[in-house]
């Protein structure tokens, strides 16, 4: 039986080199019976978390309007499994990516379980410094241990920045085996 999979991707290229891991990802995981649902938060009106802690008071995770609240929390939470794509922008994640990161303290403050899950993440930066993915890989391992999930594994791939660079890596390879994990 499959799992339900959640991918949320941080890149505004629709044609870039994580777009290009996570379509490989997503290609793969469906071909072993995985229901794949993606959520490209570059495109939604995420916001950011205000602390207000009012989360699920008026029968949503966020009080304040956002693409977040409905069919995003509704897919998280019914997850087996989430899925962090993205490209590495000044070290850190996509402010958009990390506005659906935050928005999910919705659900400690509700009171909603999410423990359990599997997770596994798919970055790239431009810089070849291995390092440089730190800021995205340790926020994800530190979260997956704070809620309670499996970090399955992570594809991180340095030294693309051009639309097709990551084509002179083995990243699509790696990101479409990372499907076996799960």
């Amino acid at each position: 039986m499959g799992k339900k999979i959640v991918v949320l991707t941080g890149s505004p290229r629709r044609k870039g080199n994580s777009f290009a891991m996570t379509e490989a990802f997503i290609q793969a995981a469906e071909a072993k019976g995985h229901s794949v649902t993606r959520f490209d938060t570059a495109f939604m009106d995420i916001g950011f978390c205000h602390a207000c802690m009012n989360c699920y008071k008026k029968g949503q995770p966020c009080s304040f309007k956002s693409d977040f609240n409905g069919t995003m929390a509704d897919a998280i939470l019914a997850a087996d499994a989430i899925v962090f794509t993205t490209p590495v922008y000044w070290y850190s994640f996509p402010a958009q990516l990390k506005g659906a990161i935050d928005k999910m303290f919705s659900f400690v403050v509700g009171g909603k379980d999410f423990a359990g899950k599997e997770c596994a993440l798919i970055a790239c930066c431009e810089e070849e410094d291995p390092a440089v993915l730190d800021g995205v890989r340790l926020p994800i391992e530190r979260t997956a241990a704070l809620n309670g999930w499996t970090m399955v594994g992570s594809v991180c791939v340095g030294g693309v920045m051009e639309i097709g660079d990551i084509d002179k890596t083995d990243g699509v390879a790696r990101a479409a085996a990372l499907a076996e994990r799960f």
